[in-house]
């Protein structure tokens, strides 16, 4: 029987090919005994069944409980096979159970806890599988876990701040256009339709609100047609890798957010690779890892020169060096003293703390400010549109008397 097979070896390089075997255990344990880790394995021409996970998802938080369960039990010596047993007995998402009792199965068939975990590529990331590679390897699996956990948490308070952040500016300036659409539509309309009737002369500003009032009542349904369209061609353009591209550096451009996700991605970066070297991932692995787990197509392109550049023999200061634009000089000087002193850990460390502060007090600064911008310009907008129509009326009502 042949098994078609995805496997990272020793080197860290993904390969994919064809073994040949009496059945899927001793496939198994072939690609075991070469240093590989098993990400997935199926009989060749046998299809892989789909799973209903359209609406089901792992959050990361349920991630960052169940490394530290594992790591309290890795100290209280309790077997993998038994530790994870346990876990997925206690968890109350249907999605993570399932991937936790398949875990079981494949330690219970001689995988190792790392390829085990693999194999669920859509719940434990690269660098999640990396991290117990290396636990496993230096026969730290609790203090491996328990550095998961730290880091996980570290990532969704950090990622959660700066979502909940820009959601309350989005739902601010949502709610002064939809009060202006409707001012312009149901409101102006009918104020409009007073001035008119009576045939006054009427003051430029009032003439263009009206006519802008008008505009959307006769076109309003091809607008939304076309805002609609714009939304679909920005999902679409969002899935092809240069659309990607373009959004993701239009992030780190953008007026006032753009230093704001600069500094997210950099926290990232620096915490990714201090985990990663603390736990004994080579750098050119532990750059390959974080170019994969960033979240943004220009910093993956960064840290892909940057893992070349080492490969070539360059210090990684070296290889930053060539994108001032999106790591600042402090950043690699810092690192650069890291290289010297032979404590790029540390480094590593204290950046990923500063970003998060500087992360932390940007997030502060655009809530602070946007609140009372919006609520002042609603106020003027509102303001201006009422008295556009309001003080021809008043006019009228004055020369009647």
């Amino acid at each position: 029987m042949n098994f078609k097979y995805k496997a990272i070896e020793e080197s860290g390089v993904e390969k994919d090919g064809i073994i040949a075997a009496a059945n899927q255990d001793l496939a198994i344990a072939s690609l075991q005994r070469r240093g590989m880790i098993i990400v997935s394995i199926r009989e060749e021409g046998k299809k892989k069944g789909l799973e209903m996970t359209i609406f089901e998802k792992v959050p990361q938080k349920e991630i960052v409980i169940l490394s530290r369960q594992i790591s309290t039990l890795f100290e209280a010596q309790v077997s993998a096979l038994k530790a994870f047993s346990l876990v997925a007995s206690s968890t109350d998402n249907d999605l993570l159970k399932r991937k936790l009792n398949q875990v079981v199965d494949d330690l219970q068939a001689g995988y190792s806890i790392s390829g085990a975990l693999a194999k669920h590529g859509d719940v434990f990331s690269d660098f999640y599988v990396n991290m117990v590679k290396a636990g496993e390897e230096s026969g730290k699996l609790n203090q491996t876990f328990g550095y998961l956990a730290d880091y996980l948490d570290r990532n969704y308070e950090l990622t959660s701040k700066t979502k909940n952040a820009l959601i309350y500016p989005i739902f601010v300036i949502f709610t002064f256009f939809a009060v202006m659409a409707l001012m312009l539509t149901m409101v102006i309309p009918k104020l409009s339709q007073i001035i008119t009737e009576s045939g006054q002369d009427v003051p430029l500003y009032t003439k263009v609100v009206i006519g802008f009032s008008n505009f959307l009542v006769d076109y309003g349904i091809v607008i939304l047609a076309v805002i609609v369209a714009g939304v679909l061609y920005l999902i679409r353009l969002s899935r092809s890798g240069s659309g990607k591209k373009y959004l993701d550096n239009l992030k780190l451009t953008f007026p006032a957010l753009g230093n704001l996700f600069r500094k997210l991605y950099l926290s990232r970066i620096a915490d990714n690779l201090d985990t990663m070297i603390s736990a004994g991932i080579p750098i050119v692995r532990a750059l390959q890892i974080t170019g994969e787990v960033v979240g943004n197509r220009v910093y993956k392109d960064i840290i892909k020169e940057a893992e070349e550049g080492v490969k070539a023999g360059n210090s990684l200061s070296a290889s930053f060096e060539k994108n001032p634009e999106y790591i600042p000089t402090i950043l690699i000087q810092m690192i650069k003293v890291g290289e010297e002193t032979g404590s790029l850990s540390s480094i590593l460390k204290t950046l990923a703390k500063f970003y998060k502060r500087e992360v932390d007090a940007a997030v502060d600064t655009i809530v602070g400010l946007i609140e009372p911008i919006m609520i002042v310009a609603l106020g003027l907008g509102v303001g201006f549109l009422l008295a556009s129509v309001l003080v021809p009326i008043y006019n009228l009502a004055s020369g009647i008397a």
